[in-house]
């Protein structure tokens, strides 16, 4: 009876090690830098590589990486009896005209999920809370803001009794925009809409695994979960 065969390893036809593709696609999505700096930066680790390099590798192994993470993350976090959404949209400029990024960020802070659309009617909310809650599951409460297309959404999906909506409430995803926003800054926009729901989504995912709000935790926890991080990070992307 003939073996099963292995997959092939996406690393296969690349004279880089994994290693380096690894440390290329983290410090792009990862960090505020354009590919020309991660290209000055790793000239300087004695890594020679083109820019082009940089942005033809994160966009072929950064959602792969990001699924990686997302998936496990998905299996940790299904079943849990506490978890709290909150929902918010996003103004983005694409080519000078204005396209909204939906985003989903639970009670820790971490982006569940984002989706570009070019417009914020109840069509578009409710696309993007069937795909927020087939991928996740169910969440105990939904906090939004005042927009009539999310109860209209959740009217039809018979979740309105879990919709929250105050002043203050939905702070958690106010603030959640904001290593977003230094991202775009540095890659100058966006251009495509393709483009723009591609990077939201490798970003939130790369951002969420290591974000470990460092102003909550003493020093010693910070620097354990972070090493934690960082080896999770390895195997996940081997």
């Amino acid at each position: 009876m003939p073996r099963p065969r292995k997959p092939a390893s996406p690393f296969l036809y690349f004279n880089s090690s994994p290693e380096v593709i690894r440390l290329v696609v983290l410090m792009y999505v990862r960090f505020p830098l354009s590919p020309r700096n991660v290209e000055d930066l790793l000239f300087e680790r004695g890594i020679e590589l083109c820019h082009e390099t940089v942005r033809l590798w994160w966009n072929r192994f950064g959602p792969m990486f990001a699924g990686d993470i997302r998936r496990a993350r998905v299996s940790r976090m299904r079943g849990f009896r506490h978890w709290r959404w909150h929902l918010d949209e996003l103004y983005v400029k694409l080519n000078g005209e204005m396209v909204y990024l939906w985003r989903a960020v639970d009670h820790e802070g971490e982006v569940l999920e984002s989706y570009v659309t070019r417009t914020r009617d109840k069509k578009a909310a409710l696309t993007f809370m069937k795909k927020a809650l087939k991928r996740h599951g169910s969440p105990e409460a939904i906090t939004t803001d005042g927009l009539r297309s999310y109860g209209a959404a959740l009217d039809e999906l018979g979740c309105r009794d879990r919709q929250e909506v105050g002043r203050w409430a939905n702070n958690r995803v106010e603030n959640s925009h904001l290593p977003f926003r230094r991202r775009e800054r540095a890659m100058l926009r966006f251009r495509q809409m393709k483009s723009l729901q591609k990077f939201a989504s490798v970003h939130a995912n790369i951002h969420n695994h290591f974000s470990l709000e460092r102003q909550l935790t003493a020093r010693q926890t910070y620097k354990e979960r972070r090493s934690a991080a960082l080896a999770e990070w390895q195997i996940l992307a081997s």
